[in-house]
Parts: structure tokens; sequence; C-alpha cells
């Protein structure tokens, strides 16, 4: 079954310029030109991912970004002609799962996009969950509970953690974590790993600035607190 883009941008040639090419690739299209033409879209069709440009009409691509973090776990690709890092910085802490700057090629957009998929499928299966001190998460469903509560994370963030809580104790660099947990090595920089890090330390610990779950190995990267096995 062919997998539903939401292509939203408010420049019909950049929706003409990428859709056909999409299509070619065998994805089903839905177009919207503002924010909220976007959220409603998203609301009734359940796309498998959306691709967001940043500056719409109606509702930013950002603010529709939140809005869907807060009632699904599609991808999210952020598309922009910013350049600064603090802004990508933002795309990612809002939920986003990837970011990409105008101008691109369809090529390499196709290759995010298939690579946010990847984290988005739930097509592994788990025997049983894992258990770590209060937080439980289960891969079969891509749900992660705190003291019996559900916490709502990204595909890609969901995938931090369960590489990190798989194995307590072992430290991962972040080049690792770019290969083994978001599946990409060129695609994205080590410094991603970093935001994303960041906003799933605000989700999961009591305290952020003192991770008992995540912790920094300076000079290397994080490990899951071996403490927590």
């Amino acid at each position: 079954m062919a997998h539903t883009v939401l292509l939203a941008d408010d420049e019909d040639q950049v929706l003409e310029f990428i859709e056909p090419f999409l299509r070619q690739e065998g994805f089903d299209i839905i177009t919207a030109k503002n924010g909220l033409e976007a959220l409603e879209k998203a609301r009734k069709s359940k796309p498998s991912i959306a691709v967001l440009d940043w500056m719409m009409p109606e509702m930013s691509g950002i603010e529709v970004c939140q809005q869907l973090r807060k009632m699904s776990r599609i991808g999210v690709i952020m598309v922009t002609a910013r350049t600064d890092e603090i802004d990508k910085v933002i795309g990612l802490e809002v939920g986003a799962d990837d970011y990409i700057t105008k101008p691109f090629s369809l090529r390499e957009l196709t290759a995010r996009i298939r690579s946010v998929l990847r984290r988005v499928s739930e097509e592994e299966t788990m025997e049983q969950n894992i258990e770590r001190g209060e937080l439980t998460i289960s891969e079969s469903q891509y749900r992660v509970w705190k003291r019996g509560e559900e916490i709502l994370l990204t595909p890609t963030e969901f995938r931090l953690l369960h590489t990190l809580a798989t194995k307590p104790g072992i430290v991962y660099s972040r080049l690792q974590l770019l290969q083994t947990a978001l599946e990409e090595d060129i695609l994205n920089d080590e410094r991603t790993v970093d935001a994303h890090i960041s906003r799933l330390r605000r989700k999961v610990e009591d305290d952020p600035s003192s991770p008992i779950y995540i912790e920094t190995v300076y000079g290397f990267g994080y490990r899951f607190g071996d403490q927590l096995s």
C-alpha cells in the first residue's frame, strides 16, 4: 500500500514541482496551501508523513507541527529557506523528524521522506516490553509510559530512547545514533542528535538538567543509565 504524503506550501510552483515527482516515486499526495488547510487535511486523511513549509499563511509550519504532535505520530519534515542553525534546532524541538533547506533536489527530499517513514514504521515486533526504572517501552506499539501515564514521543524520539534503553550503560556516539537509531549518516549532521536528545529529556526526565535516564558522556555521546537496568 502506498504511503500518503501531505505537501503544504503556499507557493503553487513549489507544489507543482514536487507533487508529480513524488507520485512517480509511488506516493499518494495530498496538498494544502496554508497551515489551517494542512492541519484539517491531516486530521481527515491521516497521511503517513507531512512535508511542511515553515512560512505559510493562516498558520505556520511550526504551529502545524506542534498541533500534529498533539494528535498523532506521523512523520514531519520541515521545509524552509532559512539557514540559521537556531532555526533548525527550533524545527526539531517542536517535533519535526527532519529539516530540509531550499533549494533542494527532489531526490534528496525523496530520500529524507523514505528515511523518516522507516522510523515511523510499526512492522517490527517485540516479545515483551522494556522496563527501565519508571519507564515502560513497547516497541511493537511505539509507545512509552512513565508511572503508568503515556508519554507522547515522535518516531525519532522513540527510536532514540529504544536504542539507548535496550543496552543500558553502553555509550553511543552521535554518529552511531545517527546510523543506528536514526538510520542516517550523510543526510544529517551530528548536532541533529543533540536537538532530539534535548527534547526527549524534557519528556522522560523528572529534571532534564540532571538526567537519570539519558546521560551525557562528555566528549563522546550518550548512554542510558545502567543503574536503571
